[in-house]
C-alpha cells in the first residue's frame, strides 16, 4: 500500500491553475497529482482510489467542458449559465459520492458549492450571517425571481434603487454583469462587456462599452433572464489615482492570506476587462487616515469565509465605500485564487507563498512550506504589481 500524500486534482489539464497546482506540490517535496479532467467526470468516466485526497478546480478553459455544462461550441457566448449550474452541481455531487465510496477525501464540502455558485443564494446565505453586503431584492432562495426588464424596473423602483448591478446568477468573470443608472428623468445607461450581435444573441468582449438607450438595455436583461439574475444596489467604490478600486483577498482555511487591489477607469475592475492591480500599501494608508483598520478589513473577509467553512480556500470581492470607510462583500468565489506572482500579507501565516503554496501547505502541514512563487513575477502582498 502506498504511503504518503497521494494528491488529486479535479480540472482542466492544460490550464494554468493546474499548472500552478502541481508546482507548488513539487516545491513542497509532494508527489505530482493526479490529473483527472472536468470533461471525464462530466462523461462518468471519472475512477477514484482509496487514500487519495482529491481537490476541485475550475472546470474553466477546456471547450469540451464548455459545451458538455453549457450546450454551446462557442466560448464567447454569453447564454447557457443555467444549464452550467445545474449541471455542474449535479457533477460534483456525483464525484463527491464516488470519491467517498472509494474510500478517498474531497478537499471541499460538495454541499456549499452550489450555494457558492448562486449569486443569490450567496447573498442571502452573507446577509443572514451578519456580513455587510449590498442592498439586494433578488438575495436568498424565497427572493422573487426577475423574469425581464419589466421585473427589473419594478423591483428598482420599489427599492429606491437608481444605480444596480445586475449579474448573472450563475455568472463569473463578469460574464453578463451590467452596471446599470436611471436618472431623474427616468433615462437608461448601462456599462458591461456584453456584445450584442445582430440576431440578438449575446456575447463576452474584451472591450467594455455603453447601452444608452433603454430599449438596449431592455433586450439584453430580457435575453439574460432565463438564466437566473441577480440584482444589488451598485455602491460608489472608493478610487485611487482616480480610478475605481476594490480588492480581491483570498482566504485559506478560515485565514486571509492574500490580497490584491484592482483599479479601473469602469465600474467592472476585472483584470481581463482591463482593470489593472493597484497599490495596496496605498490603500491600506488610505484605510488608516479614514479612522480604519487593516485588520478589521481582513476580518470582514474571514467572516465571508466562515459562512462556508467546509470550503477551505475562497476569494473574496470586498467593495470599499467612498473615502475608504465602510466595506461591503460583494461575491465569494469558489476559485478565486488564481493571483499569479502574488505572496502572502505580512502576518497571515502565508508569507513567502503563493496562494497555491498556501493551500498545499494547509492541505498537507507536515510538508515543509516553498517560498518559490509561481509565474516570474515576485510581489509582496503590500507592493504594486
Amino acid at each position: 500500500m502506498t504511503s504518503g500524500p497521494r494528491p488529486v486534482v479535479v480540472g482542466a489539464p492544460a490550464d494554468r491553475r493546474v499548472a500552478f497546482f502541481q508546482d507548488a506540490l513539487r516545491r513542497a517535496g509532494l508527489p505530482g497529482a493526479r490529473v483527472v479532467p472536468w470533461s471525464d467526470v462530466l462523461r462518468g468516466r471519472a475512477r477514484f482510489a482509496a487514500g487519495e485526497t482529491v481537490r476541485l478546480d475550475s472546470p474553466g478553459g477546456e471547450p469540451e467542458t464548455d459545451r458538455l455544462l453549457r450546450g454551446t461550441d462557442d466560448p464567447a457566448r454569453v447564454e447557457g449559465t443555467g444549464r452550467w449550474y445545474g449541471r455542474f452541481t449535479a457533477a460534483v455531487a456525483d464525484l463527491a459520492r464516488s470519491v467517498t465510496e472509494a474510500g478517498g477525501v474531497l478537499v471541499d464540502d460538495p454541499a456549499e458549492l452550489p450555494v457558492l455558485f448562486d449569486k443569490r443564494l450567496c447573498h442571502g446565505r452573507l446577509r443572514a450571517a451578519g456580513v455587510p453586503v449590498p442592498e439586494s431584492p433578488t438575495s436568498g432562495a424565497s427572493a422573487p425571481a426577475v423574469r425581464g426588464w419589466a421585473d427589473l424596473r419594478t423591483l428598482t423602483a420599489g427599492a429606491g434603487m437608481r444605480r444596480v448591478f445586475v449579474k448573472l446568477a450563475h455568472g463569473s468573470s463578469a460574464s453578463g454583469v451590467l452596471a446599470v443608472e436611471t436618472n431623474g428623468a427616468g433615462r437608461v445607461q448601462a456599462t458591461t462587456s456584453v456584445e450584442r450581435g445582430p440576431d440578438g444573441r449575446l456575447f463576452n468582449s474584451l472591450r467594455v462599452r455603453r447601452y444608452t438607450s433603454e430599449r438596449e438595455v431592455a433586450a439584453i436583461v430580457d435575453a439574460l433572464a432565463p438564466d437566473g439574475l441577480h440584482v444589488e444596489r451598485w455602491l460608489p467604490k472608493a478610487t485611487q489615482n482616480g480610478r475605481a478600486a476594490d480588492l480581491r483577498v483570498v482566504v485559506v482555511d478560515g485565514r486571509a492570506t492574500h490580497a490584491v487591489l484592482r483599479t479601473s477607469r469602469s465600474p467592472l475592475t476585472n483584470l481581463h476587462l482591463g482593470g489593472a492591480r493597484g497599490d495596496l500599501g496605498a490603500a491600506r494608508a488610505a484605510i488608516g487616515a479614514a479612522g480604519g483598520r487593516w485588520a478589521d478589513v481582513l476580518g470582514v473577509c474571514e467572516r465571508a469565509a466562515a459562512a462556508f467553512p467546509g470550503t477551505r480556500c475562497v476569494g473574496v470581492d470586498l467593495l470599499p465605500s467612498s473615502g475608504w470607510r465602510r466595506f461591503a462583500v460583494g461575491e465569494v468565489n469558489a476559485f478565486g485564487d488564481l493571483l499569479p506572482g502574488l505572496t502572502g500579507l505580512p502576518g497571515g501565516g502565508a508569507e513567502g507563498l503563493d496562494t497555491y503554496a498556501a493551500q498545499v501547505a494547509a492541505l498537507f502541514p507536515r510538508t515543509p512550506p516553498a517560498s518559490r512563487t509561481t509565474g516570474t513575477a515576485r510581489t509582496t502582498g503590500t507592493s504594486t504589481p
